[in-house]
């Protein structure tokens, strides 16, 4: 067979616009028995390794009809190995020859399909790779049949080079491995056939829109054909945008629309998808704006009610969804979303096209809100609940946190800060890496479940702030891939939302600049159509600091100095926001510098107020570092209780974990490692958080003493809430005692008062609170013995203890108290009730009782056991926490003895969650609390 001896690159990256390539082959046809030289050429790629002056050393292996991995890698990484060594040939270009099959010790039973490669330093620091980032694959050929390639236009088979005007010159030649028939064709269409190795033709006119050249080769007994396509463009038309037509989808009637894309310095954007079989079409080419910004078109014809997907393709070889897209279809992540958290999903169009692609929909059905007249609880009554929806429950669903709000109520909680819930990168994420900032996530459900849950919070009483990251922006993102140098691995230059590098600490993935119109048309777009789509009641914006083009990249102390750039974003930001609707929560994670902070709250901003260390330093008895005085706005010197307090964050270390692992244990008869006992500790703690006037925060499983730490097995790994703990008598008994005190701040108007101070930098700690309806008194020891506390009464009198009823005579103000180690208590000068306070359901089983469930916790099943003394008739009611029957069982009468039941937790109606059993026996009835994993 006759072999060609000239080199044929092989292009490697399927978004590099470049027509040269990465690595090169000879001979250019080569099965595994064949020996090869690849030529690296280190100034294309990544250019990782451009102008390196020390040795080279590819990382190699194969791809084999086996599996798709990568399979008989050569050396390992990092390893000075000779048999990977490149030669250098000078001008950044690197050879190695080798016999695949040989060198790599491919059995001889397994096909080799391609040939994975990348190349490094010595130490594997420093990789060379694709533009984008990829791995390089070269593909063998088999040998017993023909085989056909094209060797021009220099074009990577999986990019699209285009041409303008009406003529234009592509020379297009074909190579096989062997005399052969050989024919090119444009569109089905002969262009010229000849019987010999190579053919070679000049196209000097093509029809407009997508051309495709193929390459036939035919031998004695087989053929092989190649292919590539391109782009004959109209010229761009220039046509100003329609009025009222905004970036994204504008929905004009139930079957014509308006897409429009921001993408200045582009030179022409197709739009395909369903409607046009993804295929370039000039009917679907977009017209300009005449500031060469924007690109836009009107579809019409479309069914009211079906779910479209699209994609821009933009200057022939880049394929992006829409960034204003409020859903998307993820080829790689939506195979791990079920079908009970989003039923019937529309399927991704396999086999058309790759990467994101946009879902539109005219005719949509709105949800219907139930509760239109909710009233925000007032910024500074604020109970957060700060939950991530992956975690708290096993289904990580919107309808199991709907299913679950009444154990939210019983604590006390009267907002939900959901953890980003907007479309990121994968699917398993504390939601911090963000892609698509209108798209609902469809791994926690629907967009109308997550309207379903933001109303039926608003029944209920509480509000929902979104949690949401405009600092930056990771690889899926349209805005990123739209400007994005590939050699660099960085967002270009040109890049009208992103800088090239952060300009700050502690960025991660690609960080926005704030000072930009285009990054400010598009936070605000963001931010209304959260509010008025989805009534969120405001927004806790993530790493807020980040919101300038002041660099101080390295130098983390100014960070936090005062920068008027940055209050300039922000203060207009939230004044965008309120022009929507004036009572959203505006909430900065912030960490700056006081005076900027103070700035913002006197503005009727809020911002985060971390106080895990002193607080947990408090809890496991270390005195000297346990003031945590700065829990307290006016500490602060702010005008308003602005402040968002908090002991635990999903950034911060579990207290109950600090208790059992550092606490300390000098004291055998107090050790606060032991669980019961630092248990009571969270309970002390509470008692001087909630009771402090302002907003407070908790992080959910703190209630019930949850304690795994935080890097256990790793920082952002999935931390379950531990449901069992809601049946633990020790940890029920803390989330009774929050839940008691939570009640006491949301209903008796003095923990709203400004009259109040601490005196918290000792063990013996209080609080006094000052108001006409009554004063508060907080007393507690933190050591680890008994002390003598003084209280310092606000007067004489009748002092009564909140969570035990009892009261005490106090006729001098300023005599101590005797205090056991963690023993609190909260005297009221007025007399509170105090019953109800712990009632809950496990209080309501009766005396005698007769039935019992185990295992509890369960996951999947478990066994109602019932004991009768006599025969009787036996009913079983389950019911969800919130009232709703879940499921009733009639057993029929059964006679004197013991029954076992078995109850299957695997239907469709059943979360993770507690649950209510009520068992009716003749005239007795139990009930049960059984909890779901």
């Amino acid at each position: 067979m006759k072999k060609k001896t000239a080199f044929f690159w092989l292009f490697i990256s399927l978004l590099s616009s470049s027509d040269a390539q990465v690595v090169s082959t000879s001979p250019h046809f080569f099965g595994g028995q064949d020996s090869i030289t690849i030529t690296f050429d280190a100034i294309l790629g990544n250019s990782a390794l451009a102008g390196f002056s020390q040795t080279i050393y590819a990382h190699t292996g194969v791809i084999t009809n086996v599996s798709n991995n990568w399979r008989y890698v050569k050396s390992a990484w990092g390893v000075v190995d000779p048999a990977v060594q490149m030669t250098n040939i000078g001008n950044d270009k690197y050879q190695i020859s080798f016999v695949p099959r040989t060198y790599y010790g491919v059995p001889s039973n397994e096909v080799i399909k391609k040939i994975a490669i990348l190349f490094r330093d010595a130490s594997g620091n420093i990789v060379a790779r694709n533009g984008d980032g990829s791995d390089m694959f070269i593909d063998l050929v088999d040998s017993t049949k023909i085989n056909c390639a094209f060797v021009a236009p220099n074009i990577d088979p999986g990019s699209t080079i285009s041409v303008s005007g009406t003529t234009h010159s592509i020379n297009v030649i074909g190579i096989a491995d062997s005399v052969c028939s050989l024919s090119i064709l444009l569109n089905g269409s002969l262009l010229s056939s000849v019987n010999d190795d190579s053919i070679n033709v000049t196209l000097t006119s093509s029809p407009y829109g997508n051309n495709i050249v193929q390459l036939i080769a035919v031998g004695s007994s087989t053929s092989d054909t190649a292919s590539f396509s391109f782009i004959h463009n109209l010229e761009v038309q220039t046509a100003p945008l329609p009025a009222g037509i905004k970036d994204g989808v504008t929905y004009v009637n139930d079957s014509t629309i308006y897409l429009n894309l921001t993408a200045p310095f582009k030179n022409f954007v197709y739009v395909v998808g369903d409607f046009n079989n993804y295929t370039i079409d000039t009917n679907y080419f977009m017209y300009r704006t005449p500031d060469s910004s924007r690109y836009w078109l009107q579809i019409n014809g479309l069914t009211p009610g079906r779910e479209y997907t699209y994609q821009y393709v933009v200057d022939g070889n880049l394929k992006i969804a829409d960034p204003y897209s409020e859903k998307i279809l993820d080829p790689d992540n939506d195979g791990g979303i079920d079908n009970l958290t989003y039923p019937n999903r529309t399927i991704y169009p396999t086999g058309l096209t790759r990467g994101i692609v946009s879902v539109l929909q005219t005719g949509q059905v709105g949800y219907s809100w139930n509760n239109n007249s909710f009233i925000k609880p007032a910024k500074t009554d604020l109970v957060i609940y700060e939950l991530l929806v992956r975690d708290f429950l096993i289904a990580h669903n919107y309808q199991g946190i709907i299913d679950t709000l009444t154990y939210l109520k019983k604590l006390g909680a009267n907002a939900i800060e959901l953890m980003p819930v907007n479309d990121f990168d994968g699917n398993n994420s504390w939601g911090y890496a963000p892609a698509f900032l209108f798209a609902p996530d469809k791994y926690y459900g629907t967009k109308a479940k997550l309207k379903e849950l933001i109303d039926t919070c608003h029944s209920n009483g509480i509000a929902v702030i979104m949690d949401i990251v405009l600092n930056h922006q990771c690889g899926n993102s349209p805005m990123v891939q739209l400007y994005f140098n590939n050699t660099n691995g960085k967002p270009a230059a040109n890049n009208p939302w992103f800088n090239v590098d952060a300009t700050h600490d502690f960025n991660v993935c690609y960080d926005m600049n704030h000072d930009s119109p285009f990054t400010r048309y598009y936070v605000d777009r963001v931010t209304d159509y959260w509010v008025n789509e989805f009534h969120f009641d405001g927004f806790r914006f993530d790493l807020a600091k980040g919101f300038t083009q002041t660099y101080t990249l390295g130098n983390i102390t100014n960070f936090g100095h005062y920068d008027s750039t940055r209050v300039y974003n922000i203060e207009r930001m939230a004044s965008r926001i309120r022009s929507t609707d004036s009572t959203t929560y505006v909430i900065l994670e912030l960490f700056a510098d006081n005076n900027e902070e103070q700035r913002y709250v006197s503005d009727g901003m809020m911002v985060w107020g971390n106080m895990n260390y002193n607080y947990g330093e408090a809890a496991r008895g270390q005195i000297s570092n346990s003031n945590f005085s700065g829990v307290n706005y006016k500490y602060r010197s702010m005008a308003q209780p602005g402040v968002i307090g908090y002991m635990e964050s999903h950034d911060e270390e579990r207290l109950m974990f600090k208790n059992i692992s550092t606490g300390i244990n000098t004291n055998l008869s107090y050790n606060l490692r032991d669980t019961s006992i630092a248990l009571s500790r969270m309970e002390l703690a509470g008692a001087f958080f909630f009771t402090v006037p302002g907003p407070k925060m908790i992080w959910m499983g703190e209630e019930l003493g949850y304690d795994v730490s935080i890097n256990n097995p790793c920082r952002l790994c999935n931390h379950p809430f531990k449901w069992n703990y809601a049946s633990d008598a020790r940890r029920d008994h803390l989330f009774k005692i929050w839940s008691a005190i939570i009640f006491l701040r949301n209903n008796y108007p003095a923990f709203h008062t400004t009259n109040f101070n601490l005196q918290v930098s000792s063990a013996g700690k209080t609080i006094h609170i000052n108001d006409p309806s009554m004063n508060v008194t907080v007393v507690g020891n933190f050591d680890i013995n008994v002390i003598n506390v003084n209280p310092v009464f606000q007067s004489t009198g009748w002092w009564y203890d909140y969570l035990s009823g009892d009261s005490i005579q106090v006729s001098n103000v300023v005599a101590t108290l005797p205090l056991n180690p963690g023993e609190f208590h909260i005297y009221t000068s007025v007399r509170i009730p105090t019953s109800g306070f712990f009632s809950g359901i496990d209080e309501t089983i009766t005396e005698n009782k007769f039935a019992a469930i185990f295992p509890n916790p369960t996951v999947n099943s478990t066994t109602l056991q019932i004991i009768l003394q006599k025969s009787t008739t036996i009913q079983v009611k389950i019911f969800s926490m919130n009232g709703n029957l879940i499921k009733e069982i009639d057993l029929g009468k059964l006679p004197f003895g013991t029954h076992e039941i078995s109850l299957e937790m695997t239907e469709r109606h059943y979360q993770a969650g507690i649950y209510l059993c009520k068992i009716i026996a003749g005239e007795k009835v139990q009930y049960l609390k059984m909890v779901i994993q």
